[in-house]
């Protein structure tokens, strides 16, 4: 991935795990935090794809480590975590960014297609958090999680009754976790994203559907990994030390209103 992202030093020595490496937002941030001096373990569900990655920024003089780890498998998760806190010598940083999803009239829903959602889009946050919660007190860790706008807005056409119920659950959950970890100097903040071209969006929507979501910004385009990694880096960062439990929206404007 050719990066237009600029080098620095705002995580060096930041000991940084981060979910779904293998492409999109994942690799942007993976890149940018590795350029800001963090060293990082990444995963991602598909096979190869965090080692690839991870790899081409090794090569770069990066202290960059990739997995391929099924976070859906509490156990998984728990091995990745616990692995990756003993290689780096504790954790600062935790983003979970991956997630799964799938779309579906709210009529055609069956239990197993929501159970799915909720697996893949909140299950896997607590899979990583919970283990990774000890060595957060510690180091006074801070956390980042994905959400979603749809966590926020209801959006009737495309089906995101099980994706809106779990993003919203990640945003409420990142609330928790700030207001448990404050005492041990845990941040806990949740980044709310547009729509966001990457892979996994590209492949699951047609033009219509693309053209439906970017009309809701109010900048007409879609965000990049980038646009998402910049934010992220800033709540990773001690920058960013007084801000905590709240619910970030990059999203070229569509939750501020209609053009």
């Amino acid at each position: 991935m050719e990066s237009t992202l600029s080098a620095g030093n705002r995580l060096v020595g930041k000991r940084v795990l981060i979910t779904g490496t293998g492409g999109g937002q994942g690799a942007a941030a993976q890149e940018l935090f590795a350029q800001e001096g963090a060293r990082v373990v990444g995963c991602d569900v598909v096979p190869g794809a965090a080692e690839s990655a991870a790899r081409k920024l090794a090569e770069q003089g990066h202290d960059v480590h990739g997995h391929t780890v099924d976070l859906a498998d509490p156990d998984e998760a728990c091995a990745w975590v616990d692995a990756a806190a003993a290689s780096l010598g504790g954790i600062d940083v935790l983003y979970n960014n991956a997630a799964g999803f799938a779309f579906a009239p709210f009529a055609d829903f069956t239990v197993d297609l929501w159970r799915h959602v909720m697996r893949v889009e909140l299950d896997i946050v607590f899979h990583t958090t919970h283990p990774a919660w000890p060595h957060l007190r510690q180091s006074g860790g801070a956390i980042i999680n994905t959400a979603s706008v749809s966590g926020l807005r209801g959006i009737g056409a495309i089906g995101q009754a099980a994706h809106s119920a779990a993003k919203g659950g990640v945003i409420a959950l990142t609330r928790t976790l700030a207001a448990e970890g404050a005492p041990d100097g845990i941040r806990a903040n949740a980044i709310s994203p547009g729509f966001v071209s990457s892979p996994a969006t590209d492949t699951a929507m047609d033009d219509d559907a693309r053209q439906y979501m970017l009309n809701m910004h109010l900048i007409q385009r879609p965000g990049t990994g980038p646009d998402i990694a910049a934010l992220a880096l800033y709540l990773a960062s001690d920058e960013s030390s007084w801000v905590t439990g709240q619910n970030i929206s990059v999203d070229g404007g569509w939750t501020a209103g209609y053009r």
